[in-house]
């Protein structure tokens, strides 16, 4: 029998009839899935009040689910572990929080540093341990609330390039709150060009270039802001041949903790999907950021985002950006991002050195 029943009478076995959605793009659980224990203390921990479900338990306990089922790689919340819906709540909690201090920002209220500190400093501590989900960022990004999600990214992505670039603890969650402030002087850019739906006008762009000195002067008062931080935040939309904003600094003119904001910032952003333009693969994105866009970035920090999320090895299972599902059967050394791959669907064998049209979706396992 189908019921809507409270979360605090779900039992074990109970069925879901439909997709559980937590003000998120995507369901956190899918339809006809048997709920556990971890399940229902998900569900709690979302927030959520009722949900629809099948009145009878299921016939098999927990104990004898067949763990060896095949998976389906689409439903990308359901087949990770419990840890890791924790760890996209809190996610999806920072991006809340952030959405709030952003409208006390544009009235005129001058940033909470303290309170921003507050969600992003556990939140990048998480996702510098979980490496996993980095992959992940872009997929969880609604693009009506983009500046929200954007800000909170680059926060983890900041945090967790300059982690894996060595810096010491202290460093990486002043990149990590450094990054997600970085955008904060949008607060101050007329809202209708932030909600447009196609490409800005000159006019229009030359008015949102200016937050990077909003920004700045948001946050140039706070002590819980090295001064090295705040150079970054001024800096993120500087490159290194001198074709930047605001100042159009060049070369060692720009620190490393700028560039490391600035290649967050650039790849969450062609990664995720926006209200004018489609998502890119991240593989594809760090192929650009490396080859297209060469000479504007330092390239250990490319490096050091290509070994956190574009790291490949044989037996990979992937997703090619045709919908094709595939295994990786050898990584070239001069073009990691481009392996062989074999179709799951004919067995067919594709170098996508020479297929350039494809690439790397996803990753499946």
């Amino acid at each position: 029998m189908e019921v809507y029943k409270n979360i605090s009478d779900l039992r074990v076995g109970i069925i879901l009839l439909e997709d559980v959605f937590a003000n998120t793009k995507y369901p956190i659980m899918r339809k006809n899935t048997e709920l556990s224990f971890e399940h229902i203390e998900v569900l709690r921990d979302f927030g959520l009040k009722r949900i629809k479900v099948e009145e009878r338990v299921a016939k098999k306990e927990l104990s004898e689910v067949d763990q060896n089922a095949p998976v389906n790689p689409e439903d990308i919340l359901e087949n990770i572990p419990m840890n890791q819906y924790l760890l996209r709540k809190q996610y999806t909690d920072a991006v809340r929080a952030y959405e709030k201090e952003f409208s006390n920002w544009r009235a005129g209220i001058k940033p909470d540093i303290v309170k921003v500190r507050e969600f992003i400093v556990p939140l990048v501590e998480q996702y510098t341990k979980q490496k996993d989900m980095l992959g992940m960022l872009n997929e969880f990004s609604i693009p009506e609330d983009y500046l929200y999600h954007h800000s909170v990214a680059v926060g983890i992505l900041s945090a967790a390039i300059s982690n894996q670039m060595g810096m010491d603890k202290g460093e990486v969650l002043q990149l990590g709150l450094a990054g997600a402030l970085a955008d904060c002087g949008m607060a101050k850019i007329d809202p209708t060009i932030l909600r447009k739906t196609a490409f800005l006008t000159k006019e229009e762009y030359n008015e949102v270039k200016k937050h990077t000195l909003f920004s700045l002067k948001m946050i140039q008062d706070t002590p819980l802001l090295r001064q090295e931080m705040k150079m970054a935040i001024l800096q993120h939309h500087e490159r290194l041949d001198g074709s930047g904003y605001p100042r159009g600094d060049r070369m060692d003119a720009i620190s490393v903790h700028s560039q490391i904001i600035a290649v967050a910032d650039v790849f969450h952003a062609m990664t995720t999907e926006r209200l004018y333009r489609p998502k890119n693969s991240p593989f594809k994105v760090i192929e650009m950021i490396k080859e297209e866009e060469f000479g504007k970035f330092d390239l250990k920090v490319v490096e050091a985002l290509h070994k956190l999320i574009g790291h490949l090895s044989i037996g990979t299972r992937v997703k090619l950006t045709d919908g094709e599902l595939g295994e990786i059967m050898f990584v070239h050394r001069d073009a990691p991002l481009r392996p062989m791959v074999k179709k799951k669907s004919n067995g067919m064998m594709i170098d996508l050195t020479t297929n350039r049209n494809l690439a790397i979706a996803k990753i499946l396992d």
